[in-house]
């Protein structure tokens, strides 16, 4: 699909209002993800031989931040149930049983692409995933859990925020990648 382009003829840059996240089986909806980041630690030699005086520098271990993500509170029972696995007191137990640990997918829509369909197309699109781009975090868990502020004087939407720890990122742009286990 061609980008949608401004009076110059440039590509806009895409927007981050439209994403999905899936995790094992739920898929829930968030208002907003933050804290994808990776980096690479840079380590320096120099060989006692070495007739240049300056160090070699290459990669090292690469380290991952955490997510956190924030949503609108919902009853979807997989997402919950998961969360509530991961910060359970019993969690010694309940961290070796199978899904503890899951595949996050968070998948960045494509709007324009979406945007530049004919009317009767675009919720197929959309459902089918018009995906500019797609980050996979592989065996993550809940670390921390915010429970959503409660003020009977307010009438805010009541929001959660869950951070997630994970062993490693995919960042797979719009190519095809496994879904999340």
């Amino acid at each position: 699909m061609p980008a949608i382009k401004n009076s110059n003829s440039l590509p806009y840059p895409m927007t981050s209002m439209n994403f999905v996240v899936t995790a094992g089986e739920g898929v829930a909806s968030f208002s907003e993800v933050s804290g994808i980041e990776a980096s690479v630690d840079v380590v320096e030699f120099r060989q006692g031989n070495s007739p240049s005086l300056a160090p070699v520098k290459v990669p090292g271990l690469v380290h991952h931040g955490n997510i956190t993500l924030k949503y609108g509170y919902i009853v979807d029972d997989s997402f919950r149930k998961w969360v509530a696995k991961c910060v359970s007191s019993q969690r010694g137990i309940v961290s070796t049983e199978k899904g503890f640990r899951q595949d996050v997918r968070i998948e960045l829509l494509d709007t324009g692409a979406v945007t530049a369909m004919p009317n009767e197309v675009k919720q197929s699109a959309a459902a089918a995933g018009a995906t500019a781009n797609v980050w996979v975090f592989k065996d993550a868990w809940v670390t921390k859990y915010n429970g959503p502020d409660m003020n009977a004087m307010n009438s805010e939407i009541a929001v959660e925020s869950i951070e997630l720890a994970y062993e490693s990122m995919i960042i797979a742009g719009n190519t095809a990648v496994a879904p999340a286990s």
